[in-house]
């Protein structure tokens, strides 16, 4: 079912949007994650993991459900289908992997920002790589999607090939 043009260049729109602030989001949390691991002043580091957690909750996994549904809305009403081709399943699987692996990290990052908001609490059990570590995956993650999206490599999956051959018209003997 194809959407009408109007609404599909709305849809466009939509997923673009939350896919490319999805990225910049996780550029800040990546800067933000090597400032917290990398700074000598204590303080600047406390109020760094106490501000990934809220900015999380606010930025990162709205933008991830946002770039996930309007994904899969724009390829259900386009003629490139949710599981026609594989580099829209490839895109589709990595935005689900993606966004529950963040969603497992949100314990993380509240664990992190209730050490860092205690001054009592020693402040080296947060302070590690691994916020970098995420970050960066999902930076890698979400630049291989961008390009699956941009250059669209060739190649139906089975499901694919049979809908193709389902909707040409039979040739008279």
């Amino acid at each position: 079912m194809a959407m009408p043009p109007g609404i599909r260049k709305f849809a466009l729109a939509a997923h673009v949007t939350s896919s490319v602030g999805w990225l910049g989001a996780v550029v800040v949390f990546l800067a933000l994650a090597i400032l917290g691991l990398t700074s000598q002043d204590a303080q600047t580091g406390r109020g760094v993991y106490i501000v990934m957690e809220p900015a999380a909750w606010f930025v990162l996994v709205p933008l991830a459900f946002a770039s996930l549904l309007t994904g899969i809305v724009q390829s259900l009403g386009t003629t490139w289908g949710l599981f026609r081709h594989y580099w829209v399943s490839f895109k589709l699987l990595m935005t689900v992997f993606a966004t529950l692996i963040l969603l497992t990290y949100m314990e993380t990052f509240s664990y992190m920002a209730r050490v860092a908001a205690d001054p009592r609490a020693d402040f080296s059990l947060v302070r590690n790589a691994s916020p970098i570590i995420h970050a960066a995956l999902a930076l890698l993650l979400l630049l291989v999607a961008t390009a699956l999206a941009v250059y669209k490599p060739r190649g139906l999956t089975p499901y694919g090939w049979r809908r193709l051959h389902d909707q040409r018209p039979l040739s008279q003997p």
